[in-house]
């Protein structure tokens, strides 16, 4: 089969998007190399480079106008090259579909990773509501197969986009094989090092913005027994500034540290360094974070709330993410009980035998040969 894949997250997107087309893209070509996989990206400068098979090749506009207008192109110009290149089946991996592509012979399937803009828009601009409206409800509508990443955004989309469920599949994703890595001593130490982390600390890695919820441990650092730091990980947003305020206005800035820019690859080490995960996000369609953290085999505690139960199971303990209080009892339980804190890790190795890259893949492929019978 000839299957077209949008690439532009793959390519230039650093964050969950980005990481969830990376994967699926290097999944499906490693399990099914007698399958074409072509690569659709407006841009081809200076990508993010990630492992894929021979069985991938790439493609860009080659013509004016599209030359000089690469977004209309992923948008509207590349459905004749998908038809001039005999693409079968095309997937839009983050929420979106060309425009005309459902006038074609070819079948499509839309990945929606949330429709939190319509579930808790007051997080959203107003234009930023608009746009994805206007291009993600759409594209569900004109989708032969929508797939959803999780239970909970299936039922979101059925409820507020009014999509037949029986159109919607479940696949969900999978955790970038850096996180399998087991760091040394001594590569832990440099990063500490490097960072200037302390001895203890709980971790979040995540957007910084405010559905995150950050402030509920900054507050719980106040309400707890232990006196363990807070490390966030994540890209600097306007947001941190209010973080910032908010904890010195409660007296623990100095035990608050934020990382920005931190290469993938150094990830495995400040999670394998950590005392525990932390999750309080008020909402979320996955949680990749929390994959990410069992399969680091770290303590994980999230929030009571969205899909998380659906994604963490037992391998995760859980607080009310409107509770700073409940957060601080249960951290501070973990951090006093070692044989609970080894039990989590435990029954998180084998929660994440769920999200593996061949069951994935295989599910994935099961949608594709759904789509093309339809």
């Amino acid at each position: 089969m000839r299957i077209g894949l949008d690439a532009k997250r793959a390519f230039f997107n650093s964050r969950g998007l980005g990481n969830y087309s990376r994967g699926l893209i290097t999944s499906l070509s490693k399990y099914y190399p007698e399958e074409d996989f072509l690569l659709y990206s407006p841009e081809n400068k200076k990508p993010i480079a990630f492992e894929r098979g021979e069985n991938c090749t790439l493609h860009h506009p080659t013509h004016f106008p599209w030359t000089s207008f690469p977004a209309l192109w992923r948008s509207y110009g590349c459905v004749s090259d998908l038809k001039k290149e005999g693409v079968e089946l095309y997937h839009g991996l983050s929420h979106e579909l060309p425009i005309g592509i459902e006038k074609t012979d070819i079948k499509t399937v839309v990945t929606m990773h949330d429709v939190i803009f319509l579930k808790h828009p007051e997080w959203f601009p107003l234009f930023d509501r608009y746009m994805f409206k206007k291009k993600y409800v759409d594209s569900c509508k004109r989708a032969d197969v929508v797939v959803a990443i999780s239970e909970l955004t299936k039922n979101d989309i059925v409820e507020t986009i009014g999509v037949d469920a029986s159109k919607i599949k479940v696949v969900s994703q999978g955790c970038n094989a850096v996180f399998q890595n087991v760091c040394s001593s001594e590569e832990k130490e440099a990063v500490r090092q490097r960072y200037g982390l302390p001895t203890d600390f709980l971790i979040t890695v995540c957007a910084i913005e405010e559905r995150k919820n950050h402030k509920c441990i900054i507050k719980a650092l106040t309400q707890m027994k232990n006196d363990i730091h807070y490390v966030i990980v994540g890209r600097e947003s306007k947001f941190k500034q209010e973080l910032v305020n908010y904890a010195n206005e409660l007296g623990v800035a100095n035990r608050v540290l934020f990382l920005h820019d931190i290469p993938t690859t150094t990830l495995p080490a400040l999670l394998q360094m950590a005392k525990a995960f932390v999750f309080p996000s008020f909402y979320e369609g996955f949680g990749i974070p929390i994959i990410e953290s069992q399969t680091s085999s770290l303590p994980t505690i999230i929030s009571r709330a969205s899909c998380f139960s659906e994604v963490g199971r037992e391998g995760s303990l859980y607080a009310d993410p409107n509770n700073s209080e409940e957060w601080a009892t249960v951290i501070d339980n973990l951090l006093e009980h070692e044989a609970l804190q080894h039990e989590l890790i435990a029954k998180g190795k084998e929660n994440i035998k769920r999200f593996s890259d061949s069951q994935i893949a295989d599910d994935m492929m099961s949608v594709y040969k759904l789509a093309r019978q339809l």
